[in-house]
């Protein structure tokens, strides 16, 4: 981990709220590789209902399609192409994040982030990272804990 990132809106939103979090600016990917905190993805879906919604897991697993569906009441769900990520929430392809979007979806984390303290994600930019405890997000962002992931 180089130095202290620029703020992003993501860090913003955490201060407004008094959420404590460490910046993290990724120059290399072997340092992401390197960190002992556990990395998680968001990812955005679109329902058989046509209803979008987010899901944040961590980098080395899968989402499972079947179980996300069923925790959100869907019966299917499939990711949103890239070129419509940045239209619908604002956050380009590998800088996504749960917090700050043009509109709030509903939210999951995956069960596996409350055995952790803190948990790192996007920080709204390509690069930047947030280090977070994921109880005290309910602050900031309406979420739910489901059991979501699989083993890629």
């Amino acid at each position: 981990m180089a130095k202290k990132p620029a703020k992003t809106n993501v860090m913003r939103l955490l201060d407004q709220h008094k959420i404590n979090y460490v910046p993290h600016e990724w120059v290399q990917s072997d340092e992401i590789q390197g960190s002992t905190t556990p990395i998680y993805k968001t990812l955005v879906t679109v329902g058989k209902s046509k209803d979008h919604y987010v899901f944040v897991v961590p980098v080395e697993r899968s989402l499972d399609l079947k179980k996300a569906a069923e925790a959100v009441g869907e019966k299917n769900i499939h990711m949103i192409k890239e070129k419509e990520l940045e239209p619908l929430t604002g956050y380009v392809h590998g800088g996504c994040s749960p917090i700050g979007m043009k509109k709030q979806f509903p939210t999951s984390i995956d069960a596996s982030a409350k055995a952790h303290d803190t948990i790192i994600f996007s920080a709204g930019k390509v690069g930047v990272s947030v280090e977070v405890n994921p109880l005290e997000l309910k602050e900031l962002l309406d979420f739910q804990f489901y059991d979501v992931s699989t083993e890629e």
